[in-house]
């Protein structure tokens, strides 16, 4: 290969670009993006809250950057994909021998306030600054739509700016599909016990305002006023400019286990790639950074080889910070959930998944030393994880010795 064109900036993208080089390619490398590369993660907790700046979550200094002697186009977004190459919005076209899709995912929208101001999501760096903007106005009333990762940082965020804040979840149970109904319970009563008001299993109908928000309506008829709305309902993959590209697109770009598409000079990783994962069976879209990071060193080796010579195998990790509180997840969660250690009144535990004798997942809040005991003891699907496994994970183990 020639020339490689890495077409986003994030995590993924730049971290392709690191390996590439790392793996020993020489050739012209192009790196095409809307923005510079920084870190997402802090900007629904420690930005919000005033703790670091912009140049704080750049991913990498000038330094780094120009090590990797490349081909910069930012500010301009990927139009489109062809035979040619990749057209970019100033009309330039970029002809390569491989490529790497990782132009991630677009934050979901709330159709119904469309035309309202005070309404904000919360997924790139200008986002954030507006948000941050918006809320140094004034102790206000806050809105939160949605209760998974982000909408509950934002929430904690806000909340300790000091600003009234509602939450408002679809779901009976927050985080229920990733971390399970009782976990997802627990979970939810962090909101209650700093002051935050949960309203869960209840849809939003529409807003009241005319030009700026005023209040959210809600499917049983109550409204709840709002100065400030933040919709985290969720993000989609931005692959709408891969249209006529050949590639299969459903829910990201679909990819083998080992990144790649059915075309081998084109591969795809972080939040924009369906992958099939070895340890479920089944595609997967992880939107985690730790994915993010790890995904690219297994696809660009995948890229120079030509096929699918490794694949990327590893249970999905990631964490949160809320109301002053770590809260950290790996694997899968099943119904079978076990309390390791710790006190869940206390908010401050280790609880495990189980599948039959299988250890599949492992979630904590405020043990973070005991969770990666517990994480590197997560096996295969269906290497069990056995008792032994589980007890040498955690502090205070003995082994018994031969006598």
């Amino acid at each position: 290969m020639r020339t490689v064109a890495v077409v986003g900036t994030s995590l993924a993208g730049l971290r392709a670009a690191q390996e590439l080089r790392a793996q020993g390619f020489d050739g012209r490398l192009v790196m095409i993006g809307a923005e510079p590369p920084y870190d997402r993660p802090p900007l629904s907790k420690d930005f919000l809250l005033g703790k670091v700046s912009a140049d704080d979550i750049a991913l990498a200094g000038q330094d780094d950057l120009d090590a990797l002697a490349a081909e910069w186009h930012l500010g301009v977004r990927a139009e489109k994909l062809d035979c040619e190459g990749v057209t970019l919005g100033d009309g330039t076209t970029i002809a390569a021998d491989g490529y790497v899709i990782a132009t991630g995912a677009l934050a979901r929208t709330l159709d119904a306030a469309r035309d309202l101001d005070g309404v904000h999501t919360l997924r790139t760096l200008e986002d954030a600054v507006a948000l941050k903007q918006a809320l140094a106005a004034g102790p206000s009333a806050v809105v939160v739509i949605g209760a998974g990762f982000i909408g509950a940082e934002v929430a904690s965020a806000c909340r300790l700016l000091g600003h009234e804040v509602n939450v408002i979840e679809a779901m009976p149970v927050p985080l229920a599909p990733v971390l399970g109904a009782r976990m997802g319970a627990v979970c939810g009563e962090l909101h209650a016990e700093n002051d935050v008001r949960l309203i869960a299993g209840v849809p939003v109908a529409g807003f009241t305002g005319t030009g700026r928000v005023t209040g959210v309506r809600l499917a049983d008829g109550r409204e709840i006023r709002a100065d400030l709305v933040v919709a985290g309902v969720g993000a989609r993959p931005a692959t709408g400019w891969l249209t006529g590209s050949g590639l299969a697109v459903d829910d990201g770009v679909l990819v083998d286990s080992g990144c790649v598409t059915a075309n081998p000079r084109v591969i795809a990783v972080g939040d924009v790639a369906r992958y099939r994962c070895p340890l479920r069976g089944v595609r997967v879209r992880a939107e985690h950074w730790t994915a993010a990071g790890d995904q690219p060193g297994v696809a660009v080796a995948n890229l120079l080889a030509g096929s699918t010579v490794t694949h990327f195998a590893r249970h999905g990790y990631f964490w949160s910070d809320q109301y002053g509180r770590r809260l950290q997840f790996a694997g899968v969660a099943t119904e079978d959930v076990r309390i390791a250690e710790g006190d869940v009144a206390s908010k401050r535990f280790v609880a495990t998944y189980h599948r039959g004798d299988v250890l599949t997942g492992v979630f904590a809040i405020d043990s973070p030393r005991r969770f990666t005991r517990l994480r590197r003891a997560l096996k295969s699907v269906g290497e069990p994880a056995s008792a032994i496994d589980v007890g040498r994970a955690l502090p205070g183990h003995r082994p018994s010795r031969m006598r």
